[in-house]
């Protein structure tokens, strides 16, 4: 008898016919296009835990609940295509971080102005089915039948609560929810199926318990006990004697440079004549395999890595988030050993990625930004200065001697542009040399090289100059990729051509180390790598921070690296002890750790004064 009264309530022609049923089934059809969406991008695991499909079914109930309130076709459509725009929000953004936006980044809406280019690139044709069923279902509601159902808000809700609650049980029988989604977080396999699994919304509801869980959490003994155990296993790095430590850094940041352009040809043409110039140069070190590490934090994430030595966030763009905490970095180490002063050059705005701030939490004394420069040459959509114009223009700068007077030590960071998705070249730009448009590549490949050979084309004006300062014998300059460039599209473009990696690496050329000139290191090494690198070639082994990964000067170092984007592990692991292993895979959570604590705020920092 009372499970006759149940079945009547979640039961009933007057609830499951007509429009109320549309409403229902169209809520549906558009979440499980998201996670169908999703999963081309990523994974098709998910779809295999029956767990998705039941938190699917109880969302697309609820997503029913304000036609059923206020039973208007209009009030439906409206809100689906309010969904729809947050699930295609979070489609773009995970075809290039591959994971959905963390909670703070919502914030940050206004910076797409100045993305346009990349956000609409981000677009798949496949996309445009979640607008369909929004048009769909109010194509097809106008034709049932408006039957008012009795109750049909407190049906709904008796229905979504039944069957949240068996949701809920088999989530407790996995550990609980904090704990399931973050075993899948940190899975390298399934690291992407939390969000189709537990829905966009648990994805949120996870990412603020993270954050309020480590917050409120004492981190400096795991901190402490981490950077023990590194310090026991990696050694710092000292320069023979007869080697002369450099006193300046120069630093080139370029947008989105990967490995395989360089040293490679097509039709008998090199891609990037300039760098093969310099790795043949008796001067220069060159390791090709150093695999991207940086996550949603991209380009600012990499100068986190190379500047900091830490990795970047889980789920957190530390420069928005945490821009006061104190960072120890390359700055603030060459400061204390020689008083260095610090410039960061870029096209962008001060409040992209909040370079400004970050910047001086980092130790540089000024930010020399976009409204620094003549907009004379544009790149991109929205138009940014060119390579080849920003570098012309940062060498008049120095020309004049006030940034960089002979004689004192100084670090300078240059951050280029034009490398940045989509990857456009203006016709006018194009050299007539090395014209890519009508080669038979898929035409996102073919501006992916073009954009490369123009950059290396104008890396040679601040080279030279360098060169030409009586201060060069002392100066180490950096040429390095921020990280790689294809995303989502590397597997069909490695399938097309033979000249794409299917590794995530981007290169590392070091001219006028004290050390190492004239080699190559071949074998795998991280982002996190470059620092104790720099470090160690820049005679700051007592700077009390050494950076969380091993230098490529480091003769015993093993060859094995972990993607922060996938989790994957490259390289041999079977080298490494399994204290070793233990010390890479953590070092992510510590980082983050010591972060969100300010761990290093009451370290001996004399070089941030």
């Amino acid at each position: 008898m009372v499970m006759g009264k149940i079945l009547r309530v979640f039961s009933g022609r007057d609830l499951w016919t007509g429009r109320m049923c549309v409403a229902v089934l169209s809520s549906l059809a558009l979440l499980l296009w998201f996670d169908v969406d999703w999963c081309i991008t990523t994974t098709f695991r998910a779809m295999s835990d029956p767990l998705m499909w039941l938190n699917t079914l109880v969302a697309a109930l609820l997503m029913s609940i304000p036609y059923a309130a206020a039973r208007r076709i209009s009030v439906h459509v409206i809100w689906l295509t309010v969904v729809y725009g947050l699930l295609e929000a979070n489609l773009m953004y995970c075809r290039t971080y591959l994971t959905a936006i963390p909670p703070a980044s919502y914030l940050l809406v206004g910076n797409l102005s100045d993305f346009t280019a990349s956000v609409t690139d981000s677009i798949r044709w496949y996309d445009w089915f979640g607008a369909l069923t929004v048009v769909a279902a109010g194509w097809v509601m106008k034709r049932k039948a408006a039957l008012r159902p009795r109750r049909p808000v407190a049906r709904i809700l008796l229905l979504s609560a039944v069957m949240a609650l068996v949701s809920a049980l088999w989530i407790m029988a996995r550990g609980g929810f904090y704990a399931a989604d973050d075993r899948l977080a940190q899975s390298c396999y399934y690291s992407t199926c939390g969000v189709p699994v537990y829905t966009l919304g648990g994805h949120i509801a996870y990412s603020l318990i993270d954050d309020s869980r480590r917050d409120a959490t004492d981190h400096t003994p795991d901190i402490d006990r981490w950077i023990a155990l590194h310090d026991s296993l990696v050694a710092v790095q000292e320069l023979p004697a007869d080697a002369v430590p450099r006193r300046n850094l120069v630093l080139i940041i370029c947008e989105s440079l990967e490995s395989w352009p360089v040293e490679a040809r097509i039709d008998g043409k090199e891609i990037t004549p300039y760098l093969n110039s310099l790795l043949r140069d008796s001067t220069t070190l060159y390791a090709p395999n150093i695999l991207t590490q940086v996550a949603s934090g991209r380009s600012i994430d990499c100068q986190l890595l190379i500047n900091c030595g830490l990795l970047p966030m889980n789920g957190q763009v530390y420069s928005m988030k945490y821009p006061s905490v104190t960072y120890p970095s390359l700055n603030k180490a060459m400061r204390e050993r020689y008083g260095t002063k610090s410039y960061i050059f870029t096209c962008d705005k001060p409040i992209t990625w909040n370079q400004q701030a970050i910047g001086r939490a980092f130790g540089y004394d000024s930010l020399i930004d976009r409204r620094a420069w003549r907009m004379d040459e544009m790149i991109g959509n929205p138009a940014k200065l060119s390579d080849g114009s920003f570098l012309r223009q940062s060498v008049e700068l120095l020309r004049q001697g006030h940034i960089w007077p002979e004689g004192e030590s100084r670090m300078l960071t240059f951050v280029t542009y034009s490398g940045h998705n989509p990857f456009r070249l203006p016709d006018n730009m194009v050299d007539p040399q090395f014209d890519m448009r009508e080669k038979d590549l898929p035409r996102r490949l073919a501006d992916y090289i073009a954009m490369a050979h123009y950059t290396d084309s104008q890396l040679h004006i601040l080279i030279d100059y360098l060169r030409s300062r009586r201060d060069f014998d002392n100066t180490l300059v950096v040429i390095v990729g921020d990280h790689e460039g294809l995303a989502g599209d590397r597997n069909d473009f490695v399938k097309a051509s033979s000249l794409v990696s299917a590794g995530q690496y981007t290169p590392l050329l070091i001219l006028n180390p004290p050390v190492g000139g004239g080699s190559r290191v071949e074998s795998v090494a991280g982002q996190i790598d470059i620092y104790p690198t720099l470090s160690a070639m820049l005679g700051l082994s007592g700077y009390f921070w050494h950076g969380m990964g091993q230098s490529l000067l480091d003769p015993d170092r093993g060859a094995y690296a972990v993607s922060m984007m996938t989790g994957e592990e490259v390289g041999d692991s079977a080298a490494l002890t399994s204290r070793m292993l233990d010390m890479i895979r953590s070092a992510r959570r510590i980082s983050d750790a010591a972060i969100r604590s300010d761990y290093f705020k009451n370290q001996p920092l004399n070089g941030s004064d």
